[in-house]
């Protein structure tokens, strides 16, 4: 496998308070990757994600490493994960005042050397499934957010999405509360297929048609990463900015 990420602050933003993760785990022949995107003020929302992102790769990789040849609940390790990274941040925002509110989005999980992978999300960062045999492009999780809601009951078209007043508003967040509940998928990478991840600062700038058509032109994740990340710039990217490509 081949991976690769980026993060920028974006072109408007004066602190990054974005983060990503790709580690490998030898030993099980898999990548862990994990990406967050913190709320709050800009030393909270920052805080919020660097050390949620920390406690969910460091409980996965420990998780994977003691294992030996059992067999692995993947559902439950990364859910298990994602509370223990809740449970973290939520304790650092009542150390202090200007700690308290902060949260993060989390989207996060395994990919094995086979193609099987195992994912995670709270909030509005997202996992898409680049396929190279069907030239597709399709979300894997799903926002915890209010313009989805309001989307699935009917209340507002596709279209009115992109531009309504509350789209940056989610409904779920790590952090913000004593526990959360993770939404957890699978599903397989075949032969040149791509996972993206990717924060709202891409995802609201970029369509996810642009994100196929560029990765049909760039095969190689760090070129895909590249090229999607001077794109959100180009185009006055108002939020941070980060994208992590496997394939």
């Amino acid at each position: 496998m081949k991976s690769f990420g980026l993060t920028d602050k974006g072109m408007v933003r004066k602190d990054n308070q974005d983060s990503f993760i790709i580690e490998k785990v030898k030993t099980k022949d898999c990548l862990i990757v994990a990406l967050c995107d913190g709320m709050g003020g800009a030393k909270a929302g920052g805080l919020a994600s660097q050390i949620a992102n920390r406690a969910f790769v460091s409980c996965v990789y420990s998780w994977l490493n003691t294992r030996n040849n059992r067999p692995v609940d993947f559902e439950q390790m990364l859910k298990n994960a994602c509370r223990e990274a809740n449970g973290v941040a939520y304790e650092y925002s009542k150390f202090s005042e200007e700690f308290n509110g902060m949260g993060t989005t989390i989207v996060g999980g395994v990919i094995k050397s086979n193609g099987i992978g195992h994912i995670i999300n709270v909030g509005d960062s997202r996992a898409y499934l680049i396929s190279r045999r069907n030239d597709t492009i399709s979300q894997i999780t799903r926002d915890h957010s209010l313009v989805e809601d309001l989307l699935e009951y009917g209340v507002i078209t596709p279209e009115q999405v992109k531009t309504h007043p509350q789209r940056n508003v989610i409904t779920r967040a790590v952090g913000t509360d004593s526990q959360v509940e993770a939404d957890y998928f699978n599903f397989e990478l075949g032969i040149g297929d791509i996972l993206l991840l990717c924060s709202d600062g891409l995802s609201n700038t970029l369509s996810d048609e642009e994100m196929l058509e560029q990765a049909k032109l760039h095969r190689e994740p760090e070129d895909l990463c590249r090229t999607l990340m001077d794109m959100a710039l180009r185009r006055g990217a108002r939020d941070n900015v980060t994208v992590v490509a496997v394939k």
